[in-house]
């Protein structure tokens, strides 16, 4: 969800940019404290340049913490030569400057463009510590940039949102205090103050589609529209509230979407709450797919393409016959399992044949899992301590034909069945972690405890608890 702040600092397109402006945006605007420390994202470029100049001159008005971050990838001959004039410029206008230098290496399926700006934003966000803020020099002209390579790739409205002006980043949060700005205005701004910047020829190269739209698509555009620019900002503005209007009946069509657990020891334990396919199903199609995507992003998933919220949406219509079925996009996967829907990380296959010696002295961790075992001292409940013996305790995973015998009861019961019946999610079943005592199944990781290893009434005991490492 957007951060709320007042929408002035985006309608600036026909103030001139000064340090005066500039503050006026940061600290009545966006409401951030004079006192916060600042990191710049400083490329050298013209944006940049006049973010840096303007905040230093801020200073004489305010004791301003300022620190500039440059990001050099390694692509441009000159790239070594940029971070030294980086260097130089902060030194003479007295704000410290770190040099951050990558290697950028695109993933199967990512372009280098991508790749580079990923590279660049975790590289920035590693300077930014808990109440710190990022300060980039996106400006109007960006913004309209971004809008209109949304539009092109068939987003929606979020992604016609474009950049917020404030939002979270890593620890703390990032600001684009030029929005409103137009980089002509910025341009008389650096002409002005005498400034030298770096001009990179790759913002030529027209295999780049953002370099194709700036320098073909958009002077095209101004012909005929000669405010396109301030227009396509405005546009994002518009699409921003309309965002966050989404998110609150998001909000609230999750909360009844929860599916409630109960007392089932499987339900909801990883990665958190499922949903009800039948509140998914009682919604209208509109507010469905809404809530789907509000709850993929509020869950830390990338956002689903339409083909895979298709897909999502199939499965919530029809049950398949094995009670489950999967739906995957990078970085994440939906599971629907009996009436629910799950969403996590992609699994990755676990060796069914591990075996772990444990001392119980401290946590055990599943390789492969992501989870781990933590033992708790006790007393009445869980492993008895003086029936451990000095045997070999161990961990294992499900090879099949297990069988425990549970307290109270006299007769083994297949682990299958057990784990059928209290509704724990299949993906899980193969990697509950087994205790054994020598050969002997004592435990089903925090689930059960099995005869004759559970702990009596008053008698020390070893608690187990199943959970993300």
């Amino acid at each position: 969800m957007h951060a709320s702040c007042s929408t002035a600092s985006l309608t600036r397109s026909e103030s001139r940019f000064s340090a005066t402006s500039l503050g006026q945006v940061l600290f009545g605007d966006l409401g951030l404290a004079a006192d916060t420390s600042f990191k710049i994202a400083y490329s050298g470029g013209l944006d940049s340049h006049c973010l840096l100049h303007a905040l230093a001159a801020l200073r004489v008005a305010a004791p301003l913490r300022l620190e500039a971050v440059h990001v050099d990838h390694g692509l441009q001959p000159a790239s070594a030569e940029w971070s030294s004039h980086c260097l130089q410029v902060c030194a003479r206008l007295d704000v410290p400057c770190r040099v951050e230098r990558l290697e950028v290496r695109p993933v199967r399926g990512e372009g280098l463009e991508a790749a580079a700006r990923e590279a660049r934003y975790a590289a920035l966000g590693r300077h930014v510590r808990s109440g710190e803020v990022l300060v980039t020099g996106h400006q109007q002209d960006d913004q309209a940039e971004t809008v209109l390579l949304q539009l092109l790739r068939g987003t929606g409205v979020r992604g016609l949102a474009g950049m917020p002006p404030l939002a979270p980043f890593g620890h703390g949060r990032i600001a684009r205090p030029m929005l409103g700005f137009s980089r002509a205005s910025l341009r008389g701004y650096a002409l002005a103050q005498g400034l030298s910047w770096i001009e990179d020829f790759s913002n030529q190269d027209m295999s780049y589609s953002r370099n194709r739209l700036r320098q073909q698509l958009i002077p095209q555009l101004e012909v005929y529209w000669p405010r396109v620019q301030a227009v396509l900002a405005r546009s994002a503005r518009h699409a921003a509230e309309t965002a966050e209007l989404l998110d609150e009946v998001g909000k609230q069509d999750l909360a009844h979407c929860l599916s409630p657990c109960g007392d089932r020891p499987g339900c909801g334990r990883w990665p958190g709450p499922p949903l009800s396919v039948a509140a998914l199903s009682a919604l209208s199609p509109a507010r469905r797919r809404n809530v789907l995507r509000y709850w993929l992003r509020v869950r830390g998933f990338l956002a689903p393409s339409a083909a895979h919220l298709g897909e999502i949406e199939a499965q919530l219509a029809y049950l398949p016959k094995s009670h489950q079925a999967r739906i995957a996009w990078p970085q994440a996967e939906v599971r629907r399992y009996r009436d629910e829907l799950h969403v996590m990380a992609p699994l990755t296959p676990v060796a069914r044949d591990m075996a772990l010696d444990w001392d119980l002295a401290g946590p055990l961790v599943i390789p492969g899992t992501g989870h781990r075992l933590r033992p708790l001292e006790t007393v009445g409940r869980g492993l008895a301590r003086a029936r451990l013996g000095h045997g070999a305790v161990r961990v294992r995973l499900r090879r099949g034909g297990e069988s425990c015998r549970l307290p109270g009861k006299d007769h083994h019961q297949k682990l299958k069945k057990l784990l059928q019946a209290c509704g724990l999610e299949p993906w899980l079943r193969e990697r509950v972690p087994l205790v054994y005592v020598g050969e002997e199944l004592a435990a089903v990781a925090d689930l059960w405890v099995c005869e004759p290893y559970a702990a009596r009434a008053q008698e020390p005991g070893i608690d187990l608890v199943w959970e993300l490492c």
